[in-house]
């Protein structure tokens, strides 16, 4: 298979995936080298394609749902509720971000859509490997959310204001 046609076939398997696609699985199924598929994705993304990369694999940026930024605000012990909150909903935290005095925007991929990731990301961050990017600014941050339609951007909006989660 030639290099464009690689691509093409791999950008239409990460787009008709329901969760994020591993470098390892492409290479797999492609039977190339992880390397090409890294070299694929850049090149991929220098055409204007839109292509996240995960702690769990690669996922294409849906265009066609409803998006909305949440800024929030709550402890550590509360980062299960206000997920839970966003995914029960339908929605998909795609990130998390803080505004920093010294480093200005940080962001991380989360691209979290059900409670067994919910569950995945708390064991990581309780196993003390790294902190929440909410430590650096006393437990304030935003999420970029997706949903199917904004009326569940609004439910989800209405839960984390019930919850004493959303920030002003």
């Amino acid at each position: 298979m030639a290099g464009e046609e690689r691509r093409q076939e791999i950008l239409k398997y990460i787009e008709e995936s329901e969760k994020p696609v591993s470098g390892q699985k492409l290479a797999e199924i492609f039977h190339v080298s992880r390397q090409v598929i890294v070299q694929d994705i850049a090149l991929l993304r220098a055409g204007d394609r839109e292509i996240l990369s995960t702690n769990r694999g690669y996922v294409c940026k849906d265009e066609k749902k409803a998006v909305r930024i949440f800024r929030v605000f709550h402890t550590d012990e509360q980062i299960e509720k206000e997920l839970n909150i966003i995914v029960d909903w339908g929605g998909r935290a795609a990130d998390v971000f803080v505004e920093h005095k010294v480093y200005g925007e940080l962001r991380a991929s989360l691209n979290i859509s059900s409670r067994m990731q919910v569950r995945k990301f708390l064991e990581e961050i309780q196993s003390g490997k790294s902190r929440p990017l909410t430590s650096l600014t006393s437990g304030y941050h935003c999420h970029t959310v997706y949903a199917d339609s904004e009326e569940i951007l609004d439910r989800i909006q209405e839960s984390l204001k019930e919850a004493g989660i959303l920030s002003a």
